[in-house]
């Protein structure tokens, strides 16, 4: 730590001596009276708790910093002012699940002194009636200025064992089931829920990431995670198995630090929502609200975007994304190809491209992804690590401008693939060219990934280094008009607000498993709990073919759903960028479900969650923007689900027209998952209808005026 001149530290003295009075402690409650934060200085400590409907949701727990440059932020605080004051407005998002969102709190400001160190923090606390969110704040006073952060030590205290659904704590990969269990029993079941898919950070064996999702025995839903990631690590959460205490557990960098600040400057927010409604939670815009407002003027080339792509022939084809199987030579600085023989199973080729884009036109896709066109791919799967990525430079099978202009001329654009391979300051390096060459050929999307270790060596995906570089990326995409799709980068915490050309990211366990690993029937039960809480996921569904071995004879892979269920995920799992994965000669044998997918809109006025249960079922329903179209989604978990569904939602005075995709009578998702049927009926908001979902099933409903 840095500290300021003698004169500095003799006013600061001089003002701590004026203020010898210390403030009492705190109590806030949310505009409607459902949750209250208590705030207070005890034996020098700063802690908080909270309460929803009267009920302890979060018990007495200690708030502060450890220091690695200096004495820690964790005791000898004084309480030396408190301020409250109140927010009521409402903003309109330029995509969403609703075309309006209120922001509406109270605040508290807890200003605090560190007399013996001469230091000043501030922690400030918003009050909503589905939860809190409150961070750290270090002005520009004192002598607090450059400093490092060894730990954030901020508490949850739980009032007993609750069910949570979680995955293991790793600085770099989201890409696990989650496990369902008591918070006793995650210790006995973390080498199971790790599996072969830890990075081998994993940090602790009750350690956990968020969003993390609780409900306890008497139906508190209860949620921990955090918004507005900006120049700082992300958090995850160390469990006192013993006492039911969560302790934040920051991803450190390659030196083992968790963070470099400068002040004046704070902390993202730490968030806890809480409701005995499960539906309250999947409704709830506290992260989004917490975030800062569009830093963009202009937002008119932000559009969603329902696309399809040369990916899946990959991932669960086995064809592969490299042009040949042997390293090309060096030709004058270039990539020399004219010595090597083309892989009969290369997908990103002109023709197989220009199939994808016939198919896109004619049923209405805006967009086509590509993955493999670019030269690289070999060396990055394993030979002498001499090549990398440049991001500019296309294979010798794939035109990039008559592939462009071709699919200009049919209404549809071709989408960007950038995989860095971990690789940051190369991509860095290229960006500008790269941004420069999408501009060229009119490209206005990107899918960019980082898969693999990090480089610089020792870094990790979810520090504080990499989440600056994810967000540089974004906001210089913006400087072209470009929207990014981010795989494998840090998990969302509502940035999408401030950026919102941030149109979608992977972070967690997506469709891709299915191909290989198999996700469990109830993921995406799950997920729109957890992962999707902090913004959209680009989940990748709309696979008709379940049996991988009819797609690859090497694959021992199945998709651990029905066919219905792979509609209702278009409603269930929100976003604004909506892949169809599934290949084309697959679709054209179910044109009639594959109906239900060119229909649904990625872009809404509305949404309601009828009925929801975190890993079991949930049912969502949402209206398209600027249109009178509703459309209804559900997934269940392996035990199925029966629906109760009123339809009162709808315009009290109007008629309307369902269109029904549902599992059929002896749908299941291992024996019998392309099992659905189709039915129409005339329907109006008095309407109820009985619907069954199979055991890892859904169903999915169009209801357009008549």
């Amino acid at each position: 730590m840095r500290f300021n001149n003698i004169q500095a530290i003799v006013s600061v003295m001089a003002a701590a001596a004026i203020a010898s009075t210390e403030a009492s402690a705190a109590d806030l409650s949310s505009p409607g009276g459902i949750v209250t934060v208590h705030a207070d200085v005890v034996g020098g400590v700063p802690v908080y708790s909270i309460d929803y409907k009267g009920k302890p949701v979060v018990k007495t727990s200690a708030l502060g910093l450890e220091l690695a440059d200096g004495p820690d932020m964790t005791g000898g605080f004084k309480l030396i002012e408190t301020t409250t004051s109140s927010t009521d407005e409402t903003w309109h998002p330029v995509w969403g699940e609703n075309s309006s969102i209120r922001n509406n709190y109270n605040e508290l400001l807890m200003r605090l002194d560190q007399p013996e160190h001469y230091r000043k923090m501030n922690i400030r606390f918003r009050v909503y009636d589905d939860g809190v969110g409150f961070r750290y704040e270090f002005p520009a006073e004192g002598v607090l200025t450059y400093f490092i952060i060894k730990e954030e030590k901020t508490q949850f205290a739980m009032t007993g064992d609750h069910t949570a659904w979680w995955i293991a704590g790793d600085y770099d990969t989201q890409e696990y089931d989650y496990t369902e269990c008591r918070l006793s029993e995650i210790r006995g079941k973390m080498k199971d829920a790790i599996c072969s898919n830890a990075s081998q950070t994993q940090f602790s064996p009750t350690g956990v990431q968020t969003s993390l999702q609780m409900k306890t025995d008497d139906g508190l839903y209860i949620n921990i995670h955090e918004a507005a990631l900006v120049d700082y690590s992300c958090m995850h959460l160390n469990l006192d198995d013993k006492n039911f205490v969560f302790t934040s557990w920051l991803t450190p960098d390659a030196q083992g630090n968790k963070g470099h600040l400068q002040s004046p400057c704070h902390t993202p927010w730490r968030t806890v929502m809480v409701s005995d409604d499960a539906r309250d939670i999947l409704a709830s815009n506290l992260i989004l609200n917490l975030n800062d407002p569009c830093a963009y003027d202009d937002t008119s080339w932000i559009k969603p975007v329902k696309y399809i792509g040369v990916w899946w022939e990959m991932i669960g084809g086995g064809k592969q994304w490299s042009y040949t199987n042997d390293l090309p030579s060096v030709k004058l600085g270039q990539l020399d190809y004219t010595s090597t023989k083309p892989h009969g199973q290369h997908p990103a080729n002109n023709e197989n491209v220009k199939k994808y884009i016939d198919f896109a036109a004619r049923h209405g896709f805006d967009q086509v992804l590509v993955e493999g066109w670019n030269v690289g791919w070999e060396d990055w799967f394993g030979h002498s690590k001499d090549y990398v990525f440049d991001f500019v430079t296309p294979y010798p099978d794939f035109d990039i401008k008559m592939l462009n202009e071709y699919a200009h001329s049919k209404g549809v654009r071709l989408m960007m693939h950038h995989e860095t391979s971990g690789s940051v300051r190369n991509y860095e390096r290229h960006m500008q060219k790269a941004y420069d060459l999408m501009d060229k050929y009119g490209y206005n999307a990107v899918k960019s990934g980082y898969v693999g270790n990090m480089i610089p060596r020792g870094e990790h995906h979810y520090g504080q280094w990499l989440n600056n570089h994810y967000l540089y990326a974004v906001t210089e995409a913006a400087k072209h008009h470009i929207m990014v799709n981010a795989h494998e980068a840090v998990r969302p915490t509502g940035l999408c607000r401030t950026y919102p050309n941030l149109i979608g990211n992977e972070s967690a366990r997506g469709t891709e498993y299915e191909s290989f690993a198999g996700n469990k029937p109830s993921h995406t039960t799950v997920l729109p709990f957890t992962r999707l809480q902090g913004g959209p996921m680009d989940y990748t569904p709309g696979i008709f073919e379940m049996d991988m071995k009819k797609v690859n004879p090497q694959s021992q892979g199945h998709v651990n759903s029905t066919l219905a269920r792979q509609l209702a995920l278009y409603v269930t799992m929100y976003s604004p960028l909506q892949m169809a994965a599934d290949v084309p000669e697959v679709y054209n044998r179910f044109m009639d479900a594959f109906q239900f997918i060119k229909d649904v809109p990625v872009d809404w006025d509305e949404s309601r969650y009828l009925e929801a249960e975190p890993g079991r079922y949930i049912v969502a329903a949402r209206k398209a923007k600027g249109g009178d179209d509703w459309y209804v989604g559900c997934t269940a978990n392996e035990d199925g689900y029966e629906s109760a569904l009123s339809l009162d939602f709808l315009d009290p005075g109007k008629k309307y027209e369902a269109t029904i995709y549902a599992d059929a009578k002896d749908a299941d998702y291992l024996t019998n998952p392309q099992a659905y049927t189709i039915t129409t009926k005339k329907v109006n908001a008095k309407t109820k209808l009985k619907m069954k979902a199979a055991p890892g099933g859904g169903y999915a409903i169009s209801i357009k005026p008549l």
